[in-house]
Protein backbone atom coordinates (compact mmCIF):
# COMPACT_ATOMS: atom_id res chain seq x y z
CA UNK A 1 0.00 0.00 0.00
CA UNK A 2 1.17 3.47 -0.84
CA UNK A 3 -0.14 6.60 0.78
CA UNK A 4 0.26 10.33 0.63
CA UNK A 5 -0.73 11.91 3.93
CA UNK A 6 -1.37 15.61 4.31
CA UNK A 7 -2.00 17.47 7.54
CA UNK A 8 -5.00 19.66 6.78
CA UNK A 9 -7.06 22.44 8.29
CA UNK A 10 -9.98 20.97 6.34
CA UNK A 11 -10.63 18.51 3.52
CA UNK A 12 -13.71 17.39 1.65
CA UNK A 13 -14.52 15.06 -1.20
CA UNK A 14 -17.47 15.44 -3.54
CA UNK A 15 -18.98 13.05 -6.06
CA UNK A 16 -21.44 14.40 -8.64
CA UNK A 17 -21.57 17.70 -6.72
CA UNK A 18 -22.55 16.06 -3.39
CA UNK A 19 -20.23 16.06 -0.39
CA UNK A 20 -19.40 12.43 0.50
CA UNK A 21 -16.74 12.98 3.16
CA UNK A 22 -15.56 16.04 5.06
CA UNK A 23 -13.25 16.81 7.97
CA UNK A 24 -11.88 19.83 9.75
CA UNK A 25 -8.44 19.60 11.40
CA UNK A 26 -6.80 16.25 10.70
CA UNK A 27 -5.27 14.13 7.98
CA UNK A 28 -6.13 13.51 4.35
CA UNK A 29 -4.82 10.09 3.32
CA UNK A 30 -4.68 9.17 -0.37
CA UNK A 31 -4.26 5.39 -0.54
CA UNK A 32 -3.20 3.13 -3.42
CA UNK A 33 -3.55 -0.66 -3.18
CA UNK A 34 -1.60 -3.45 -4.92
CA UNK A 35 -2.60 -7.10 -5.40
CA UNK A 36 -0.07 -8.21 -2.79
CA UNK A 37 -1.41 -5.94 -0.02
CA UNK A 38 -2.98 -7.73 2.92
CA UNK A 39 -3.68 -7.65 6.65
CA UNK A 40 -0.06 -6.94 7.62
CA UNK A 41 0.04 -3.90 5.30
CA UNK A 42 -3.31 -2.64 6.62
CA UNK A 43 -2.26 -2.91 10.27
CA UNK A 44 1.19 -1.37 9.76
CA UNK A 45 -0.07 1.58 7.72
CA UNK A 46 -3.10 2.27 9.94
CA UNK A 47 -0.85 2.23 13.00
CA UNK A 48 1.67 4.55 11.37
CA UNK A 49 -0.94 7.07 10.22
CA UNK A 50 -2.66 7.25 13.60
CA UNK A 51 0.65 7.50 15.50
CA UNK A 52 2.56 10.01 13.37
CA UNK A 53 3.52 12.91 15.62
CA UNK A 54 2.92 15.73 13.15
CA UNK A 55 0.57 17.99 15.11
CA UNK A 56 1.85 20.82 17.28
CA UNK A 57 1.99 20.55 21.05
CA UNK A 58 1.62 23.56 23.39
CA UNK A 59 5.19 24.63 22.52
CA UNK A 60 4.54 24.59 18.77
CA UNK A 61 6.61 21.43 18.24
CA UNK A 62 5.25 18.62 16.07
CA UNK A 63 4.85 16.14 18.91
CA UNK A 64 1.19 14.99 18.84
CA UNK A 65 -0.63 12.38 16.80
CA UNK A 66 -3.91 13.06 15.03
CA UNK A 67 -5.73 11.27 17.85
CA UNK A 68 -3.96 13.32 20.55
CA UNK A 69 -4.76 16.50 18.62
CA UNK A 70 -8.46 15.59 18.39
CA UNK A 71 -8.35 15.43 14.60
CA UNK A 72 -10.19 13.40 12.00
CA UNK A 73 -9.05 11.42 8.97
CA UNK A 74 -10.41 11.44 5.41
CA UNK A 75 -9.31 8.38 3.40
CA UNK A 76 -9.51 8.51 -0.40
CA UNK A 77 -8.70 5.57 -2.69
CA UNK A 78 -6.24 6.57 -5.40
CA UNK A 79 -4.95 3.90 -7.78
CA UNK A 80 -2.79 6.46 -9.59
CA UNK A 81 -0.28 6.31 -6.70
CA UNK A 82 0.95 3.10 -8.37
CA UNK A 83 1.61 4.80 -11.71
CA UNK A 84 4.74 3.68 -13.50
CA UNK A 85 6.30 6.36 -15.67
CA UNK A 86 9.42 4.46 -16.72
CA UNK A 87 8.43 4.11 -20.37
CA UNK A 88 6.94 6.79 -22.56
CA UNK A 89 4.61 9.52 -21.40
CA UNK A 90 1.48 7.52 -20.66
CA UNK A 91 1.58 6.13 -17.10
CA UNK A 92 0.97 2.43 -16.58
CA UNK A 93 -1.22 1.37 -13.67
CA UNK A 94 -0.51 -2.35 -13.92
CA UNK A 95 0.62 -2.52 -10.26
CA UNK A 96 -2.67 -1.11 -8.97
CA UNK A 97 -5.07 -3.78 -7.71
CA UNK A 98 -8.29 -4.40 -9.60
CA UNK A 99 -11.49 -3.45 -7.73
CA UNK A 100 -12.32 -7.04 -6.70
CA UNK A 101 -9.08 -7.08 -4.68
CA UNK A 102 -8.75 -3.39 -3.83
CA UNK A 103 -12.25 -2.72 -2.45
CA UNK A 104 -12.10 -5.25 0.44
CA UNK A 105 -8.56 -4.11 1.34
CA UNK A 106 -9.61 -0.44 1.22
CA UNK A 107 -12.68 -1.09 3.38
CA UNK A 108 -10.63 -3.09 5.91
CA UNK A 109 -8.04 -0.32 5.98
CA UNK A 110 -10.70 2.34 6.67
CA UNK A 111 -12.14 0.16 9.46
CA UNK A 112 -8.70 -0.38 11.01
CA UNK A 113 -7.85 3.33 10.91
CA UNK A 114 -11.22 4.10 12.52
CA UNK A 115 -10.58 1.57 15.28
CA UNK A 116 -7.17 3.05 16.05
CA UNK A 117 -8.46 6.62 15.82
CA UNK A 118 -11.41 5.89 18.10
CA UNK A 119 -14.13 6.87 15.64
CA UNK A 120 -14.99 6.16 11.98
CA UNK A 121 -13.03 7.85 9.22
CA UNK A 122 -14.60 9.84 6.42
CA UNK A 123 -14.25 8.42 2.90
CA UNK A 124 -14.96 9.11 -0.72
CA UNK A 125 -16.54 6.60 -3.12
CA UNK A 126 -14.20 3.89 -4.41
CA UNK A 127 -13.72 4.17 -8.18
CA UNK A 128 -15.80 7.32 -8.54
CA UNK A 129 -14.75 10.56 -10.22
CA UNK A 130 -14.03 12.48 -7.01
CA UNK A 131 -13.19 16.11 -6.45
CA UNK A 132 -10.95 16.60 -3.42
CA UNK A 133 -10.59 20.00 -1.80
CA UNK A 134 -8.15 20.69 1.04
CA UNK A 135 -6.17 23.28 2.87
CA UNK A 136 -2.76 21.77 3.63
CA UNK A 137 -1.56 22.86 7.05
CA UNK A 138 2.14 23.59 7.27
CA UNK A 139 2.45 22.33 4.60
CA UNK A 140 2.99 18.87 5.99
CA UNK A 141 2.96 16.07 3.41
CA UNK A 142 4.35 12.57 4.00
CA UNK A 143 4.63 9.64 1.58
CA UNK A 144 4.70 6.05 2.88
CA UNK A 145 4.85 2.65 1.22
CA UNK A 146 4.32 -0.59 3.15
CA UNK A 147 6.86 -2.24 0.84
CA UNK A 148 9.53 0.10 2.27
CA UNK A 149 8.96 -0.33 6.01
CA UNK A 150 12.61 -0.52 6.94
Amino acid sequence: MKTVIQRVQYARVTVDGAVRGEIEKGLLALVGIEDSDGREDIEWLAGKICSLRIFDDEKGVMNRSVKEAGGDILVISQFTLHASTKKGNRPSYIRAAKPEIAVPVYESFCDEVGLRLGHPVQTGVFGADMKVELLNDGPVTIVMDTKNKT
